[in-house]
């Protein structure tokens, strides 16, 4: 048996449903982008990205600021999970978890790859500098951003 052919694929190539808890945290590449409020058109119900972040995300980090509790301050804040993945058209196209569901790999820039977590914001990736807090956003109306969701 050569070397090649006896390798182990990454935990990161694994099916998402076959990921333990910590594999599954570890996932998430921090873009943030999860955490940008999007806008729906009522009679279409095609999505619109804004720039406009939840109040708990740390927009420079790209990380939920009170993870652990999330729900207790945002009632709508949606947990990821296998099996619900495939449900959500609003995660980012380069979202990992959207990625592993649709048996595609990471990303160059992506953490777990670059060994790096700057990776994400340095390939302009991530919500960094370019994000506003809903704390001082205003109507989601005036931060309707051309980008992809």
């Amino acid at each position: 048996m050569n070397s090649a052919s006896s390798r182990m694929a990454p935990w990161w190539e694994k099916p998402l449903a076959s990921l333990d808890r910590g594999e599954w945290e570890a996932l998430c590449d921090g873009c943030g982008r999860c955490c940008l409020h999007k806008l729906e058109d009522d009679e279409t119900g095609q999505l619109f990205p804004t720039n406009v972040a939840c109040k708990l995300l740390d927009r420079r980090s790209g990380q939920c600021s009170d993870y652990g509790h999330r729900k207790r301050h945002v009632a709508d804040c949606v947990q990821l999970r296998p099996g619900k993945v495939e449900e959500l058209e609003w995660l980012p196209t380069t979202c990992a978890y959207r990625l592993r569901a649709e048996d595609r790999p990471l990303p160059e820039w992506h953490y777990l790859i670059s060994g790096s977590r700057e990776t994400v914001h340095e390939k302009g990736m991530s919500t960094r500098g370019w994000t506003v807090s809903e704390v001082d956003a205003g109507e989601l109306e005036w931060h309707l951003v051309d980008r992809d969701l």
